[in-house]
């Protein structure tokens, strides 16, 4: 991962030639705040992350800050030798020491141009490296908790920025011999780290920096998303109630509706007398089996039966139902009896006497006398 350190910038030299040379210290143990999304970890705001001593003091570590190139603000890229004289405005040195707890490092700018942006008032250093990150949290020896570990450290280059993220603690000069004259073109400014800006937050103006704006303002973002997807859950869950509540009106309405269709014992008696009455009509016009069929389709059956299709063709109900009444008026009416019985009674004519039975009567008289002779 590549990352971006920074240190301040004073008290330089300056050599006869116009250069601008100084000592100063760019690295440090212990912990430093990273915005999560330097880590790649968006969801997080802010990380500390664990410089230990033993990643910190490494050979390799230490070395890779000797003969680093120094850049006139970071480079869009990383410093080789394909673009060393592209970017390039001086260099580190290799008499690369440290002691408790931090780097120190000798450098010089060459590039008039650098030199002038320093003499403007540009004061601070930042490390441009590559390290890799352990999400290991715990606690250091000092007792600081920590979210992360930073391991294999590799220093690319050093870069001359207006704001550095180690503020005024490692300043170019601070191994300088003690009583050696500082001969910049123009006296230091007073150091201004960063700038205050406000910003509004509940309708109240905060003051604070540019970590702080930048906090206040991913922290309004997320409270913003949360509300919106609030808002979404809630939308969800009115549509939910209200689909359920439509269902259970329309279940509502078909009980109600069934209820009316509840026939009472009186109703239903009345109901099988006009069914019955209506069967005995429609076969007194035409005999023929009505079961299964509606009052309407039981007077078209009938009238068919009696008249043909050619009577009902077109013919809207009502003038099928006047027909039926008009046919069964002026038919005649069966026995309900055989109706209900399904017509297997059947009449038997009397049979003409002729004399037949009185002749069988003298028959049986004749027969009895003779007996009692």
């Amino acid at each position: 991962m590549y990352l971006i350190d920074h240190v301040p910038v004073s008290a330089p030299r300056r050599t006869a030639d116009g250069y601008l040379v100084a000592d100063a210290y760019v690295a440090r143990t212990g912990i430093q705040t990273y915005l999560g999304e330097e880590l790649g970890r968006p969801d997080l705001l802010n990380v500390r992350v664990y410089r230990p001593p033993e990643e910190v003091f490494s050979d390799a570590t230490l070395r890779s800050f000797a003969h680093r190139p120094m850049t006139n603000d970071h480079p869009p890229e990383q410093v080789n030798a394909q673009n060393w004289k592209k970017y390039a405005v001086g260099q580190t040195g290799d008499e690369v020491v440290h002691d408790k707890n931090r780097v120190r490092v000798p450098l010089v700018l060459m590039d008039q141009d650098a030199i002038a942006d320093y003499q403007a008032g540009k004061r601070e250093l930042s490390q441009g490296y590559s390290s890799e990150i352990d999400w290991t949290d715990g606690v250091t020896p000092e007792g600081e908790p920590y979210d992360a570990i930073q391991r294999n450290i590799r220093n690319n280059h050093l870069a001359l920025v207006q704001r550095g993220r180690a503020g005024s603690q490692f300043r170019i000069g601070d191994g300088r011999t003690p009583g050696a004259p500082d001969l910049s073109a123009h006296p230091q400014p007073q150091e201004n780290h960063m700038s205050d800006k406000t910003i509004l937050v509940d309708g109240l103006s905060v003051v604070t920096n540019d970590a702080g704006a930048q906090a206040i303002s991913k922290l309004q973002q997320q409270l913003k998303d949360a509300q919106t997807a609030a808002g979404a859950a809630d939308a969800n869950h009115q549509a939910v109630i209200a689909a359920k509540d439509a269902d259970i009106a329309k279940r509502d309405a078909e009980i109600d509706s069934l209820k009316g269709q509840v026939l009472s014992d009186a109703a239903l008696d009345q109901r099988v007398q006009a069914r019955g009455d209506l069967i005995g009509k429609a076969k007194a016009v035409h005999d023929t089996d009505y079961t299964g069929k509606s009052d309407a389709e039981v007077r078209k059956a009938a009238v068919v039966g009696k008249l043909g299709d050619a009577a009902v063709a077109g013919k809207p109900e009502a003038y099928i139902e006047a027909r039926f009444d008009i046919l069964a008026d002026g038919a005649k009416p069966r026995d309900p009896v055989v109706v209900a019985l399904g017509d297997r009674v059947t009449y038997r004519q009397p049979v003409q006497d002729n004399g037949y039975a009185a002749s069988v009567a003298g028959l049986d008289y004749r027969t009895a006398n003779q007996k009692e002779a």
